[in-house]
């Protein structure tokens, strides 16, 4: 039998007048899951979490918490009695509490010794023992994230939210706050979901993924079922630019003009296309080559390359870039 999921979200809709931010929406995230919603602006993962943690409610649909109804059409559980942690983007810690006052906030037995033995103990969690006692304005942005986060954690929730936790942080700061936010969820076995627009975060934090498109989400799977079996184009172009070339099928494999590719269990003998990825692409320099480097993309350690294989048809490849060619170079594709 399949254990009932920590978080289930059946049939969640919301709408503003005439615009659908969440359509129709069914997810189950299993204890100790951290689970990213990945979206561009607008396509309504952060209208979810908001819905999870109470602060808005659906028109249609159930939202429960192991395995209590916490909101449907009959009620809706108040905020504070769903034991649900949200951390977002730009921290909202009170600025006339130091770092210590802020985790105790979250705590309701927060004048007890214990509490201020349990804060002091998550601020050490996140590598912050020594600034209890600073205030906010003098805290670095990732200083001020992992207060949030310890916050967040000082209630024990059952159910963690990100909204775009880690976006404001420069790179460098940002894997290491990440790494340790990650670390920490984890180790408590908190089931935590987390809203992203970086598609490479999703991929390095999340055990699943869920693609959202337009409010819809269009393809839920783990980080490499996501990324390597899309459910389609949409859920393909999440990822970055893709190619799509046609060609005659016969089985499982599909003749193209670069050669052939795999497809799946297909009808034999008949047209389609197939989706590639620009690094599941090579480029080889040949002096009688048919194609073109059109234009060229650095991307520090890799290299995108637009490439015209004939009149009417264009590719992108990607390369080390230690594998540098010259633009307006011969060249022919090949599948890797």
């Amino acid at each position: 039998m399949t254990p009932t999921p920590a978080l289930h979200l059946e049939s969640i809709s919301l709408s503003y007048g005439q615009v659908a931010a969440v359509d129709n929406v069914t997810l189950g995230v299993p204890g100790g899951e951290i689970h990213c919603l990945l979206g561009a602006s607008g396509s309504g993962k952060s209208t979810l979490l908001r819905i999870i943690a109470g602060l808005e409610r659906q028109c249609e649909g159930v939202v429960s918490i192991d395995g209590e109804v916490v909101s449907d059409s009959s009620g809706h559980m108040a905020t504070e009695r769903r034991s649900v942690g949200f951390v977002l983007q730009d921290y909202a810690l009170f600025p006339h509490l130091d770092a210590l006052e802020n985790v105790l906030f979250g705590m309701p037995d927060r004048k007890t010794s214990e509490a201020r033995l349990r804060a002091e103990e998550l601020l050490s969690d996140v590598g912050l023992e020594s600034r209890t006692s600073a205030m906010p304005h003098t805290l670095s942005g990732g200083e001020q994230q992992r207060v949030a986060l310890a916050r967040a954690l000082a209630r024990t929730p059952k159910i963690m939210l990100l909204d775009e936790p880690f976006s404001s942080l420069d790179a460098q700061l940002r894997a290491g706050v990440r790494e340790t936010s990650l670390r920490l969820l984890r180790e408590a076995g908190i089931v935590t979901v987390m809203v992203t627009h970086d598609p490479a975060e999703a991929l390095s934090c999340g055990d699943r993924i869920s693609i959202l498109r337009e409010g819809k989400i269009i393809q839920t799977g783990s980080p490499e079922t996501i990324y390597h079996q899309p459910a389609g184009p949409a859920a393909a172009e999440t990822f970055g630019v893709i190619n799509r070339l046609g060609g005659e099928r016969s089985g499982e494999k599909i003749l193209t003009s670069i050669g052939e590719l795999p497809v799946g269990k297909e009808e034999p003998s008949s047209s389609g296309q197939v989706l590639v990825r620009p690094e599941q692409l090579a480029l080889v320099q040949a002096g009688e080559g048919e194609g073109r480097v059109l234009r060229i993309f650095p991307e520090g350690s890799t290299t995108l390359y637009l490439v015209r294989i004939s009149d009417d048809e264009q590719v992108y490849v990607r390369m080390l870039s230690t594998e540098m060619i010259d633009a307006d170079s011969p060249v022919a594709v090949r599948v890797r």
